[in-house]
């Protein structure tokens, strides 16, 4: 049997147990429609928005056509600004690796700490707990919190938003290292772009003394003038929002005088693949900017979630 054809079996398999599987239906039809709509009223503001987006597609499009210069140029001035570019080959299931030499990791988005508690992957690139009903994530929270002194089930949206706050806040404060992807790289600067709507890019970059970005060679763009492109259809295509909360741009450790920021500041470049996939048939898969869209129109993936597809990237795009 092909590769193909036993990853097919393996989705189908798991499609029919998450068809099956009561408190993840419940979940999804939860989430059905809210991202959808907000999309469609956001675009449907913006006039200019096919354009904008056609514009994108062919500023990705000179990129990827020259994107052996434009990561040169990003790495030149990463290091002038004083930070360090490692290339690796594969991508990282880095927190297993970290755990399993002695260190200790905690996820910082609410999404992602959830499901760090719950020993799971993400099922959504943007939304990375959408899978877990409210009542899920209360039980979880009951069970891990207790050692940090709450000792009741929090139900209500806001209390359980605040109850992650407050386990959270201590690790900010002691953390040696922050490590953060990147939304977007800057050729011309070096700077690296982080895109949230919960600020905790921003802790995990400014307060420990290590920083460390992790992003695929294709987050590559030219310049800050084309970054305003995407900027304007990123936050409208992922969550419905004309912008996201936070948008904020590193290029190095802190200068001398300054007293924010760490003291050292590394770009790791993730390949996997993807140079292999410029001369192909699926380059233009490297355009994607990982808003989440396509998931969220995807009638399948609507159905049976991330975590039948079996790979970091689910649904159509993935």
């Amino acid at each position: 049997m092909t590769q193909a054809a036993t990853s097919a079996a393996v989705f189908k398999s798991k499609a029919r147990e998450a068809l099956s599987d009561p408190a993840l239906q419940q979940a999804m039809d939860r989430a059905k429609g809210g991202f959808v709509g907000a999309r469609r009223i956001v675009v449907e503001d913006l006039a200019e928005f096919d354009s904008l987006r056609d514009t994108a597609r062919d500023i990705k499009d000179h990129v990827l056509n020259h994107l052996d210069l434009y990561l040169e140029r990003y790495e030149r001035k990463t290091t002038e600004n004083g930070g360090h570019v490692h290339w690796v080959s594969e991508e990282m299931g880095l927190n297993t690796v970290l755990e399993e030499a002695g260190i200790e990791v905690a996820e910082t988005d609410l999404g992602e700490y959830i499901i760090q508690l719950a020993g799971e992957s993400p099922s959504h690139i943007i939304a990375p707990a959408i899978h877990k009903t409210r009542e899920q994530i209360t039980e979880l929270f009951y069970e891990n919190h207790k050692s940090h002194g709450f000792s009741e089930r929090v139900t209500r949206r806001e209390a359980i938003v605040n109850e992650a706050r407050g386990v959270l806040r201590s690790v900010f404060a002691r953390a040696d290292v922050g490590i953060t992807g990147a939304n977007f790289l800057i050729a011309e600067s070096g700077a690296n772009v982080i895109v949230t709507n919960e600020g905790n890019g921003d802790l995990s970059s400014t307060l420990p003394p290590v920083q460390i970005i992790t992003a695929g060679i294709e987050k590559v763009i030219p310049s800050l003038d084309d970054l305003s492109t995407f900027l304007r259809i990123l936050g409208r295509s992922a969550t419905g929002q004309e912008m996201s909360a936070y948008t904020t741009l590193y290029t190095g450790p802190r200068r001398e005088g300054e007293v924010e920021g760490p003291t050292e500041y590394h770009v790791v470049l993730l390949d996997n693949g993807r140079s292999t996939m410029l001369a192909g048939r699926y380059q233009s898969m490297l355009r994607c900017i990982r808003c989440g869209a396509c998931l969220n129109h995807c009638p399948v993936y609507s159905a049976v979630g991330g975590h039948a597809y079996g790979w970091v990237y689910p649904g159509p795009m993935g």
